[in-house]
C-alpha cells in the first residue's frame, strides 16, 4: 500500500517546541470554548473550585488528597469529552438519528460515572 502524499495546500506539520507550543495553544482555546459554551462545564468547574480545597484540607494524607481531588478531574475531563462529542453530532445537522442520540446519551453517561465516582470517592474516605 503506497504512502498518501500531504496536501500541498496545508501548512507543513511543526515539529518539536514549535508543536508543543502549538499545542498549547490549542487546549487553552478549547478550554475557552468550553467555558464559553457549556454550562454544565462551568457548574463543575464552580464546584471544582470549592471542593478541591476542602479535598486538599480534609484529606490525611498525600494519597487521600490526590483520589478527592483526582475524582474531581475526572468529571472535568468527562464533561469536555462529552461537549466535544455533542458538537461534533450537532455539526452534522439538527435532524434526529438514533446514532447520533445513542452517542449523546453514552457521552451523557461517562459524566454520570464519573461524578458516582467522586461520591464514592468522597464517601469511602470521609465516612
Amino acid at each position: 500500500m503506497s504512502e498518501i502524499e500531504p496536501d500541498s495546500r496545508l501548512p507543513p506539520k511543526k515539529k518539536g517546541m514549535a508543536r508543543l507550543i502549538a499545542a498549547t495553544g490549542f487546549s487553552l482555546a478549547g478550554l475557552k470554548a468550553a467555558l464559553q459554551h457549556g454550562e454544565a462545564f462551568r457548574l463543575e468547574v464552580v464546584i471544582f473550585c470549592i471542593l478541591a480545597p476542602a479535598g486538599l484540607w480534609l484529606g490525611q494524607s498525600r494519597v487521600e488528597q490526590v483520589l478527592l481531588v483526582g475524582s474531581l478531574f475526572i468529571v472535568l475531563l468527562m464533561e469536555l469529552i462529552n461537549s466535544a462529542v455533542e458538537a461534533t453530532i450537532d455539526r452534522g445537522g439538527s435532524e434526529f438519528h438514533v446514532l447520533a442520540g445513542r452517542a449523546k446519551d453514552i457521552g451523557s453517561a461517562a459524566v454520570f460515572v464519573a461524578l458516582v465516582l467522586v461520591v464514592f470517592t468522597w464517601g469511602m474516605l470521609l465516612l
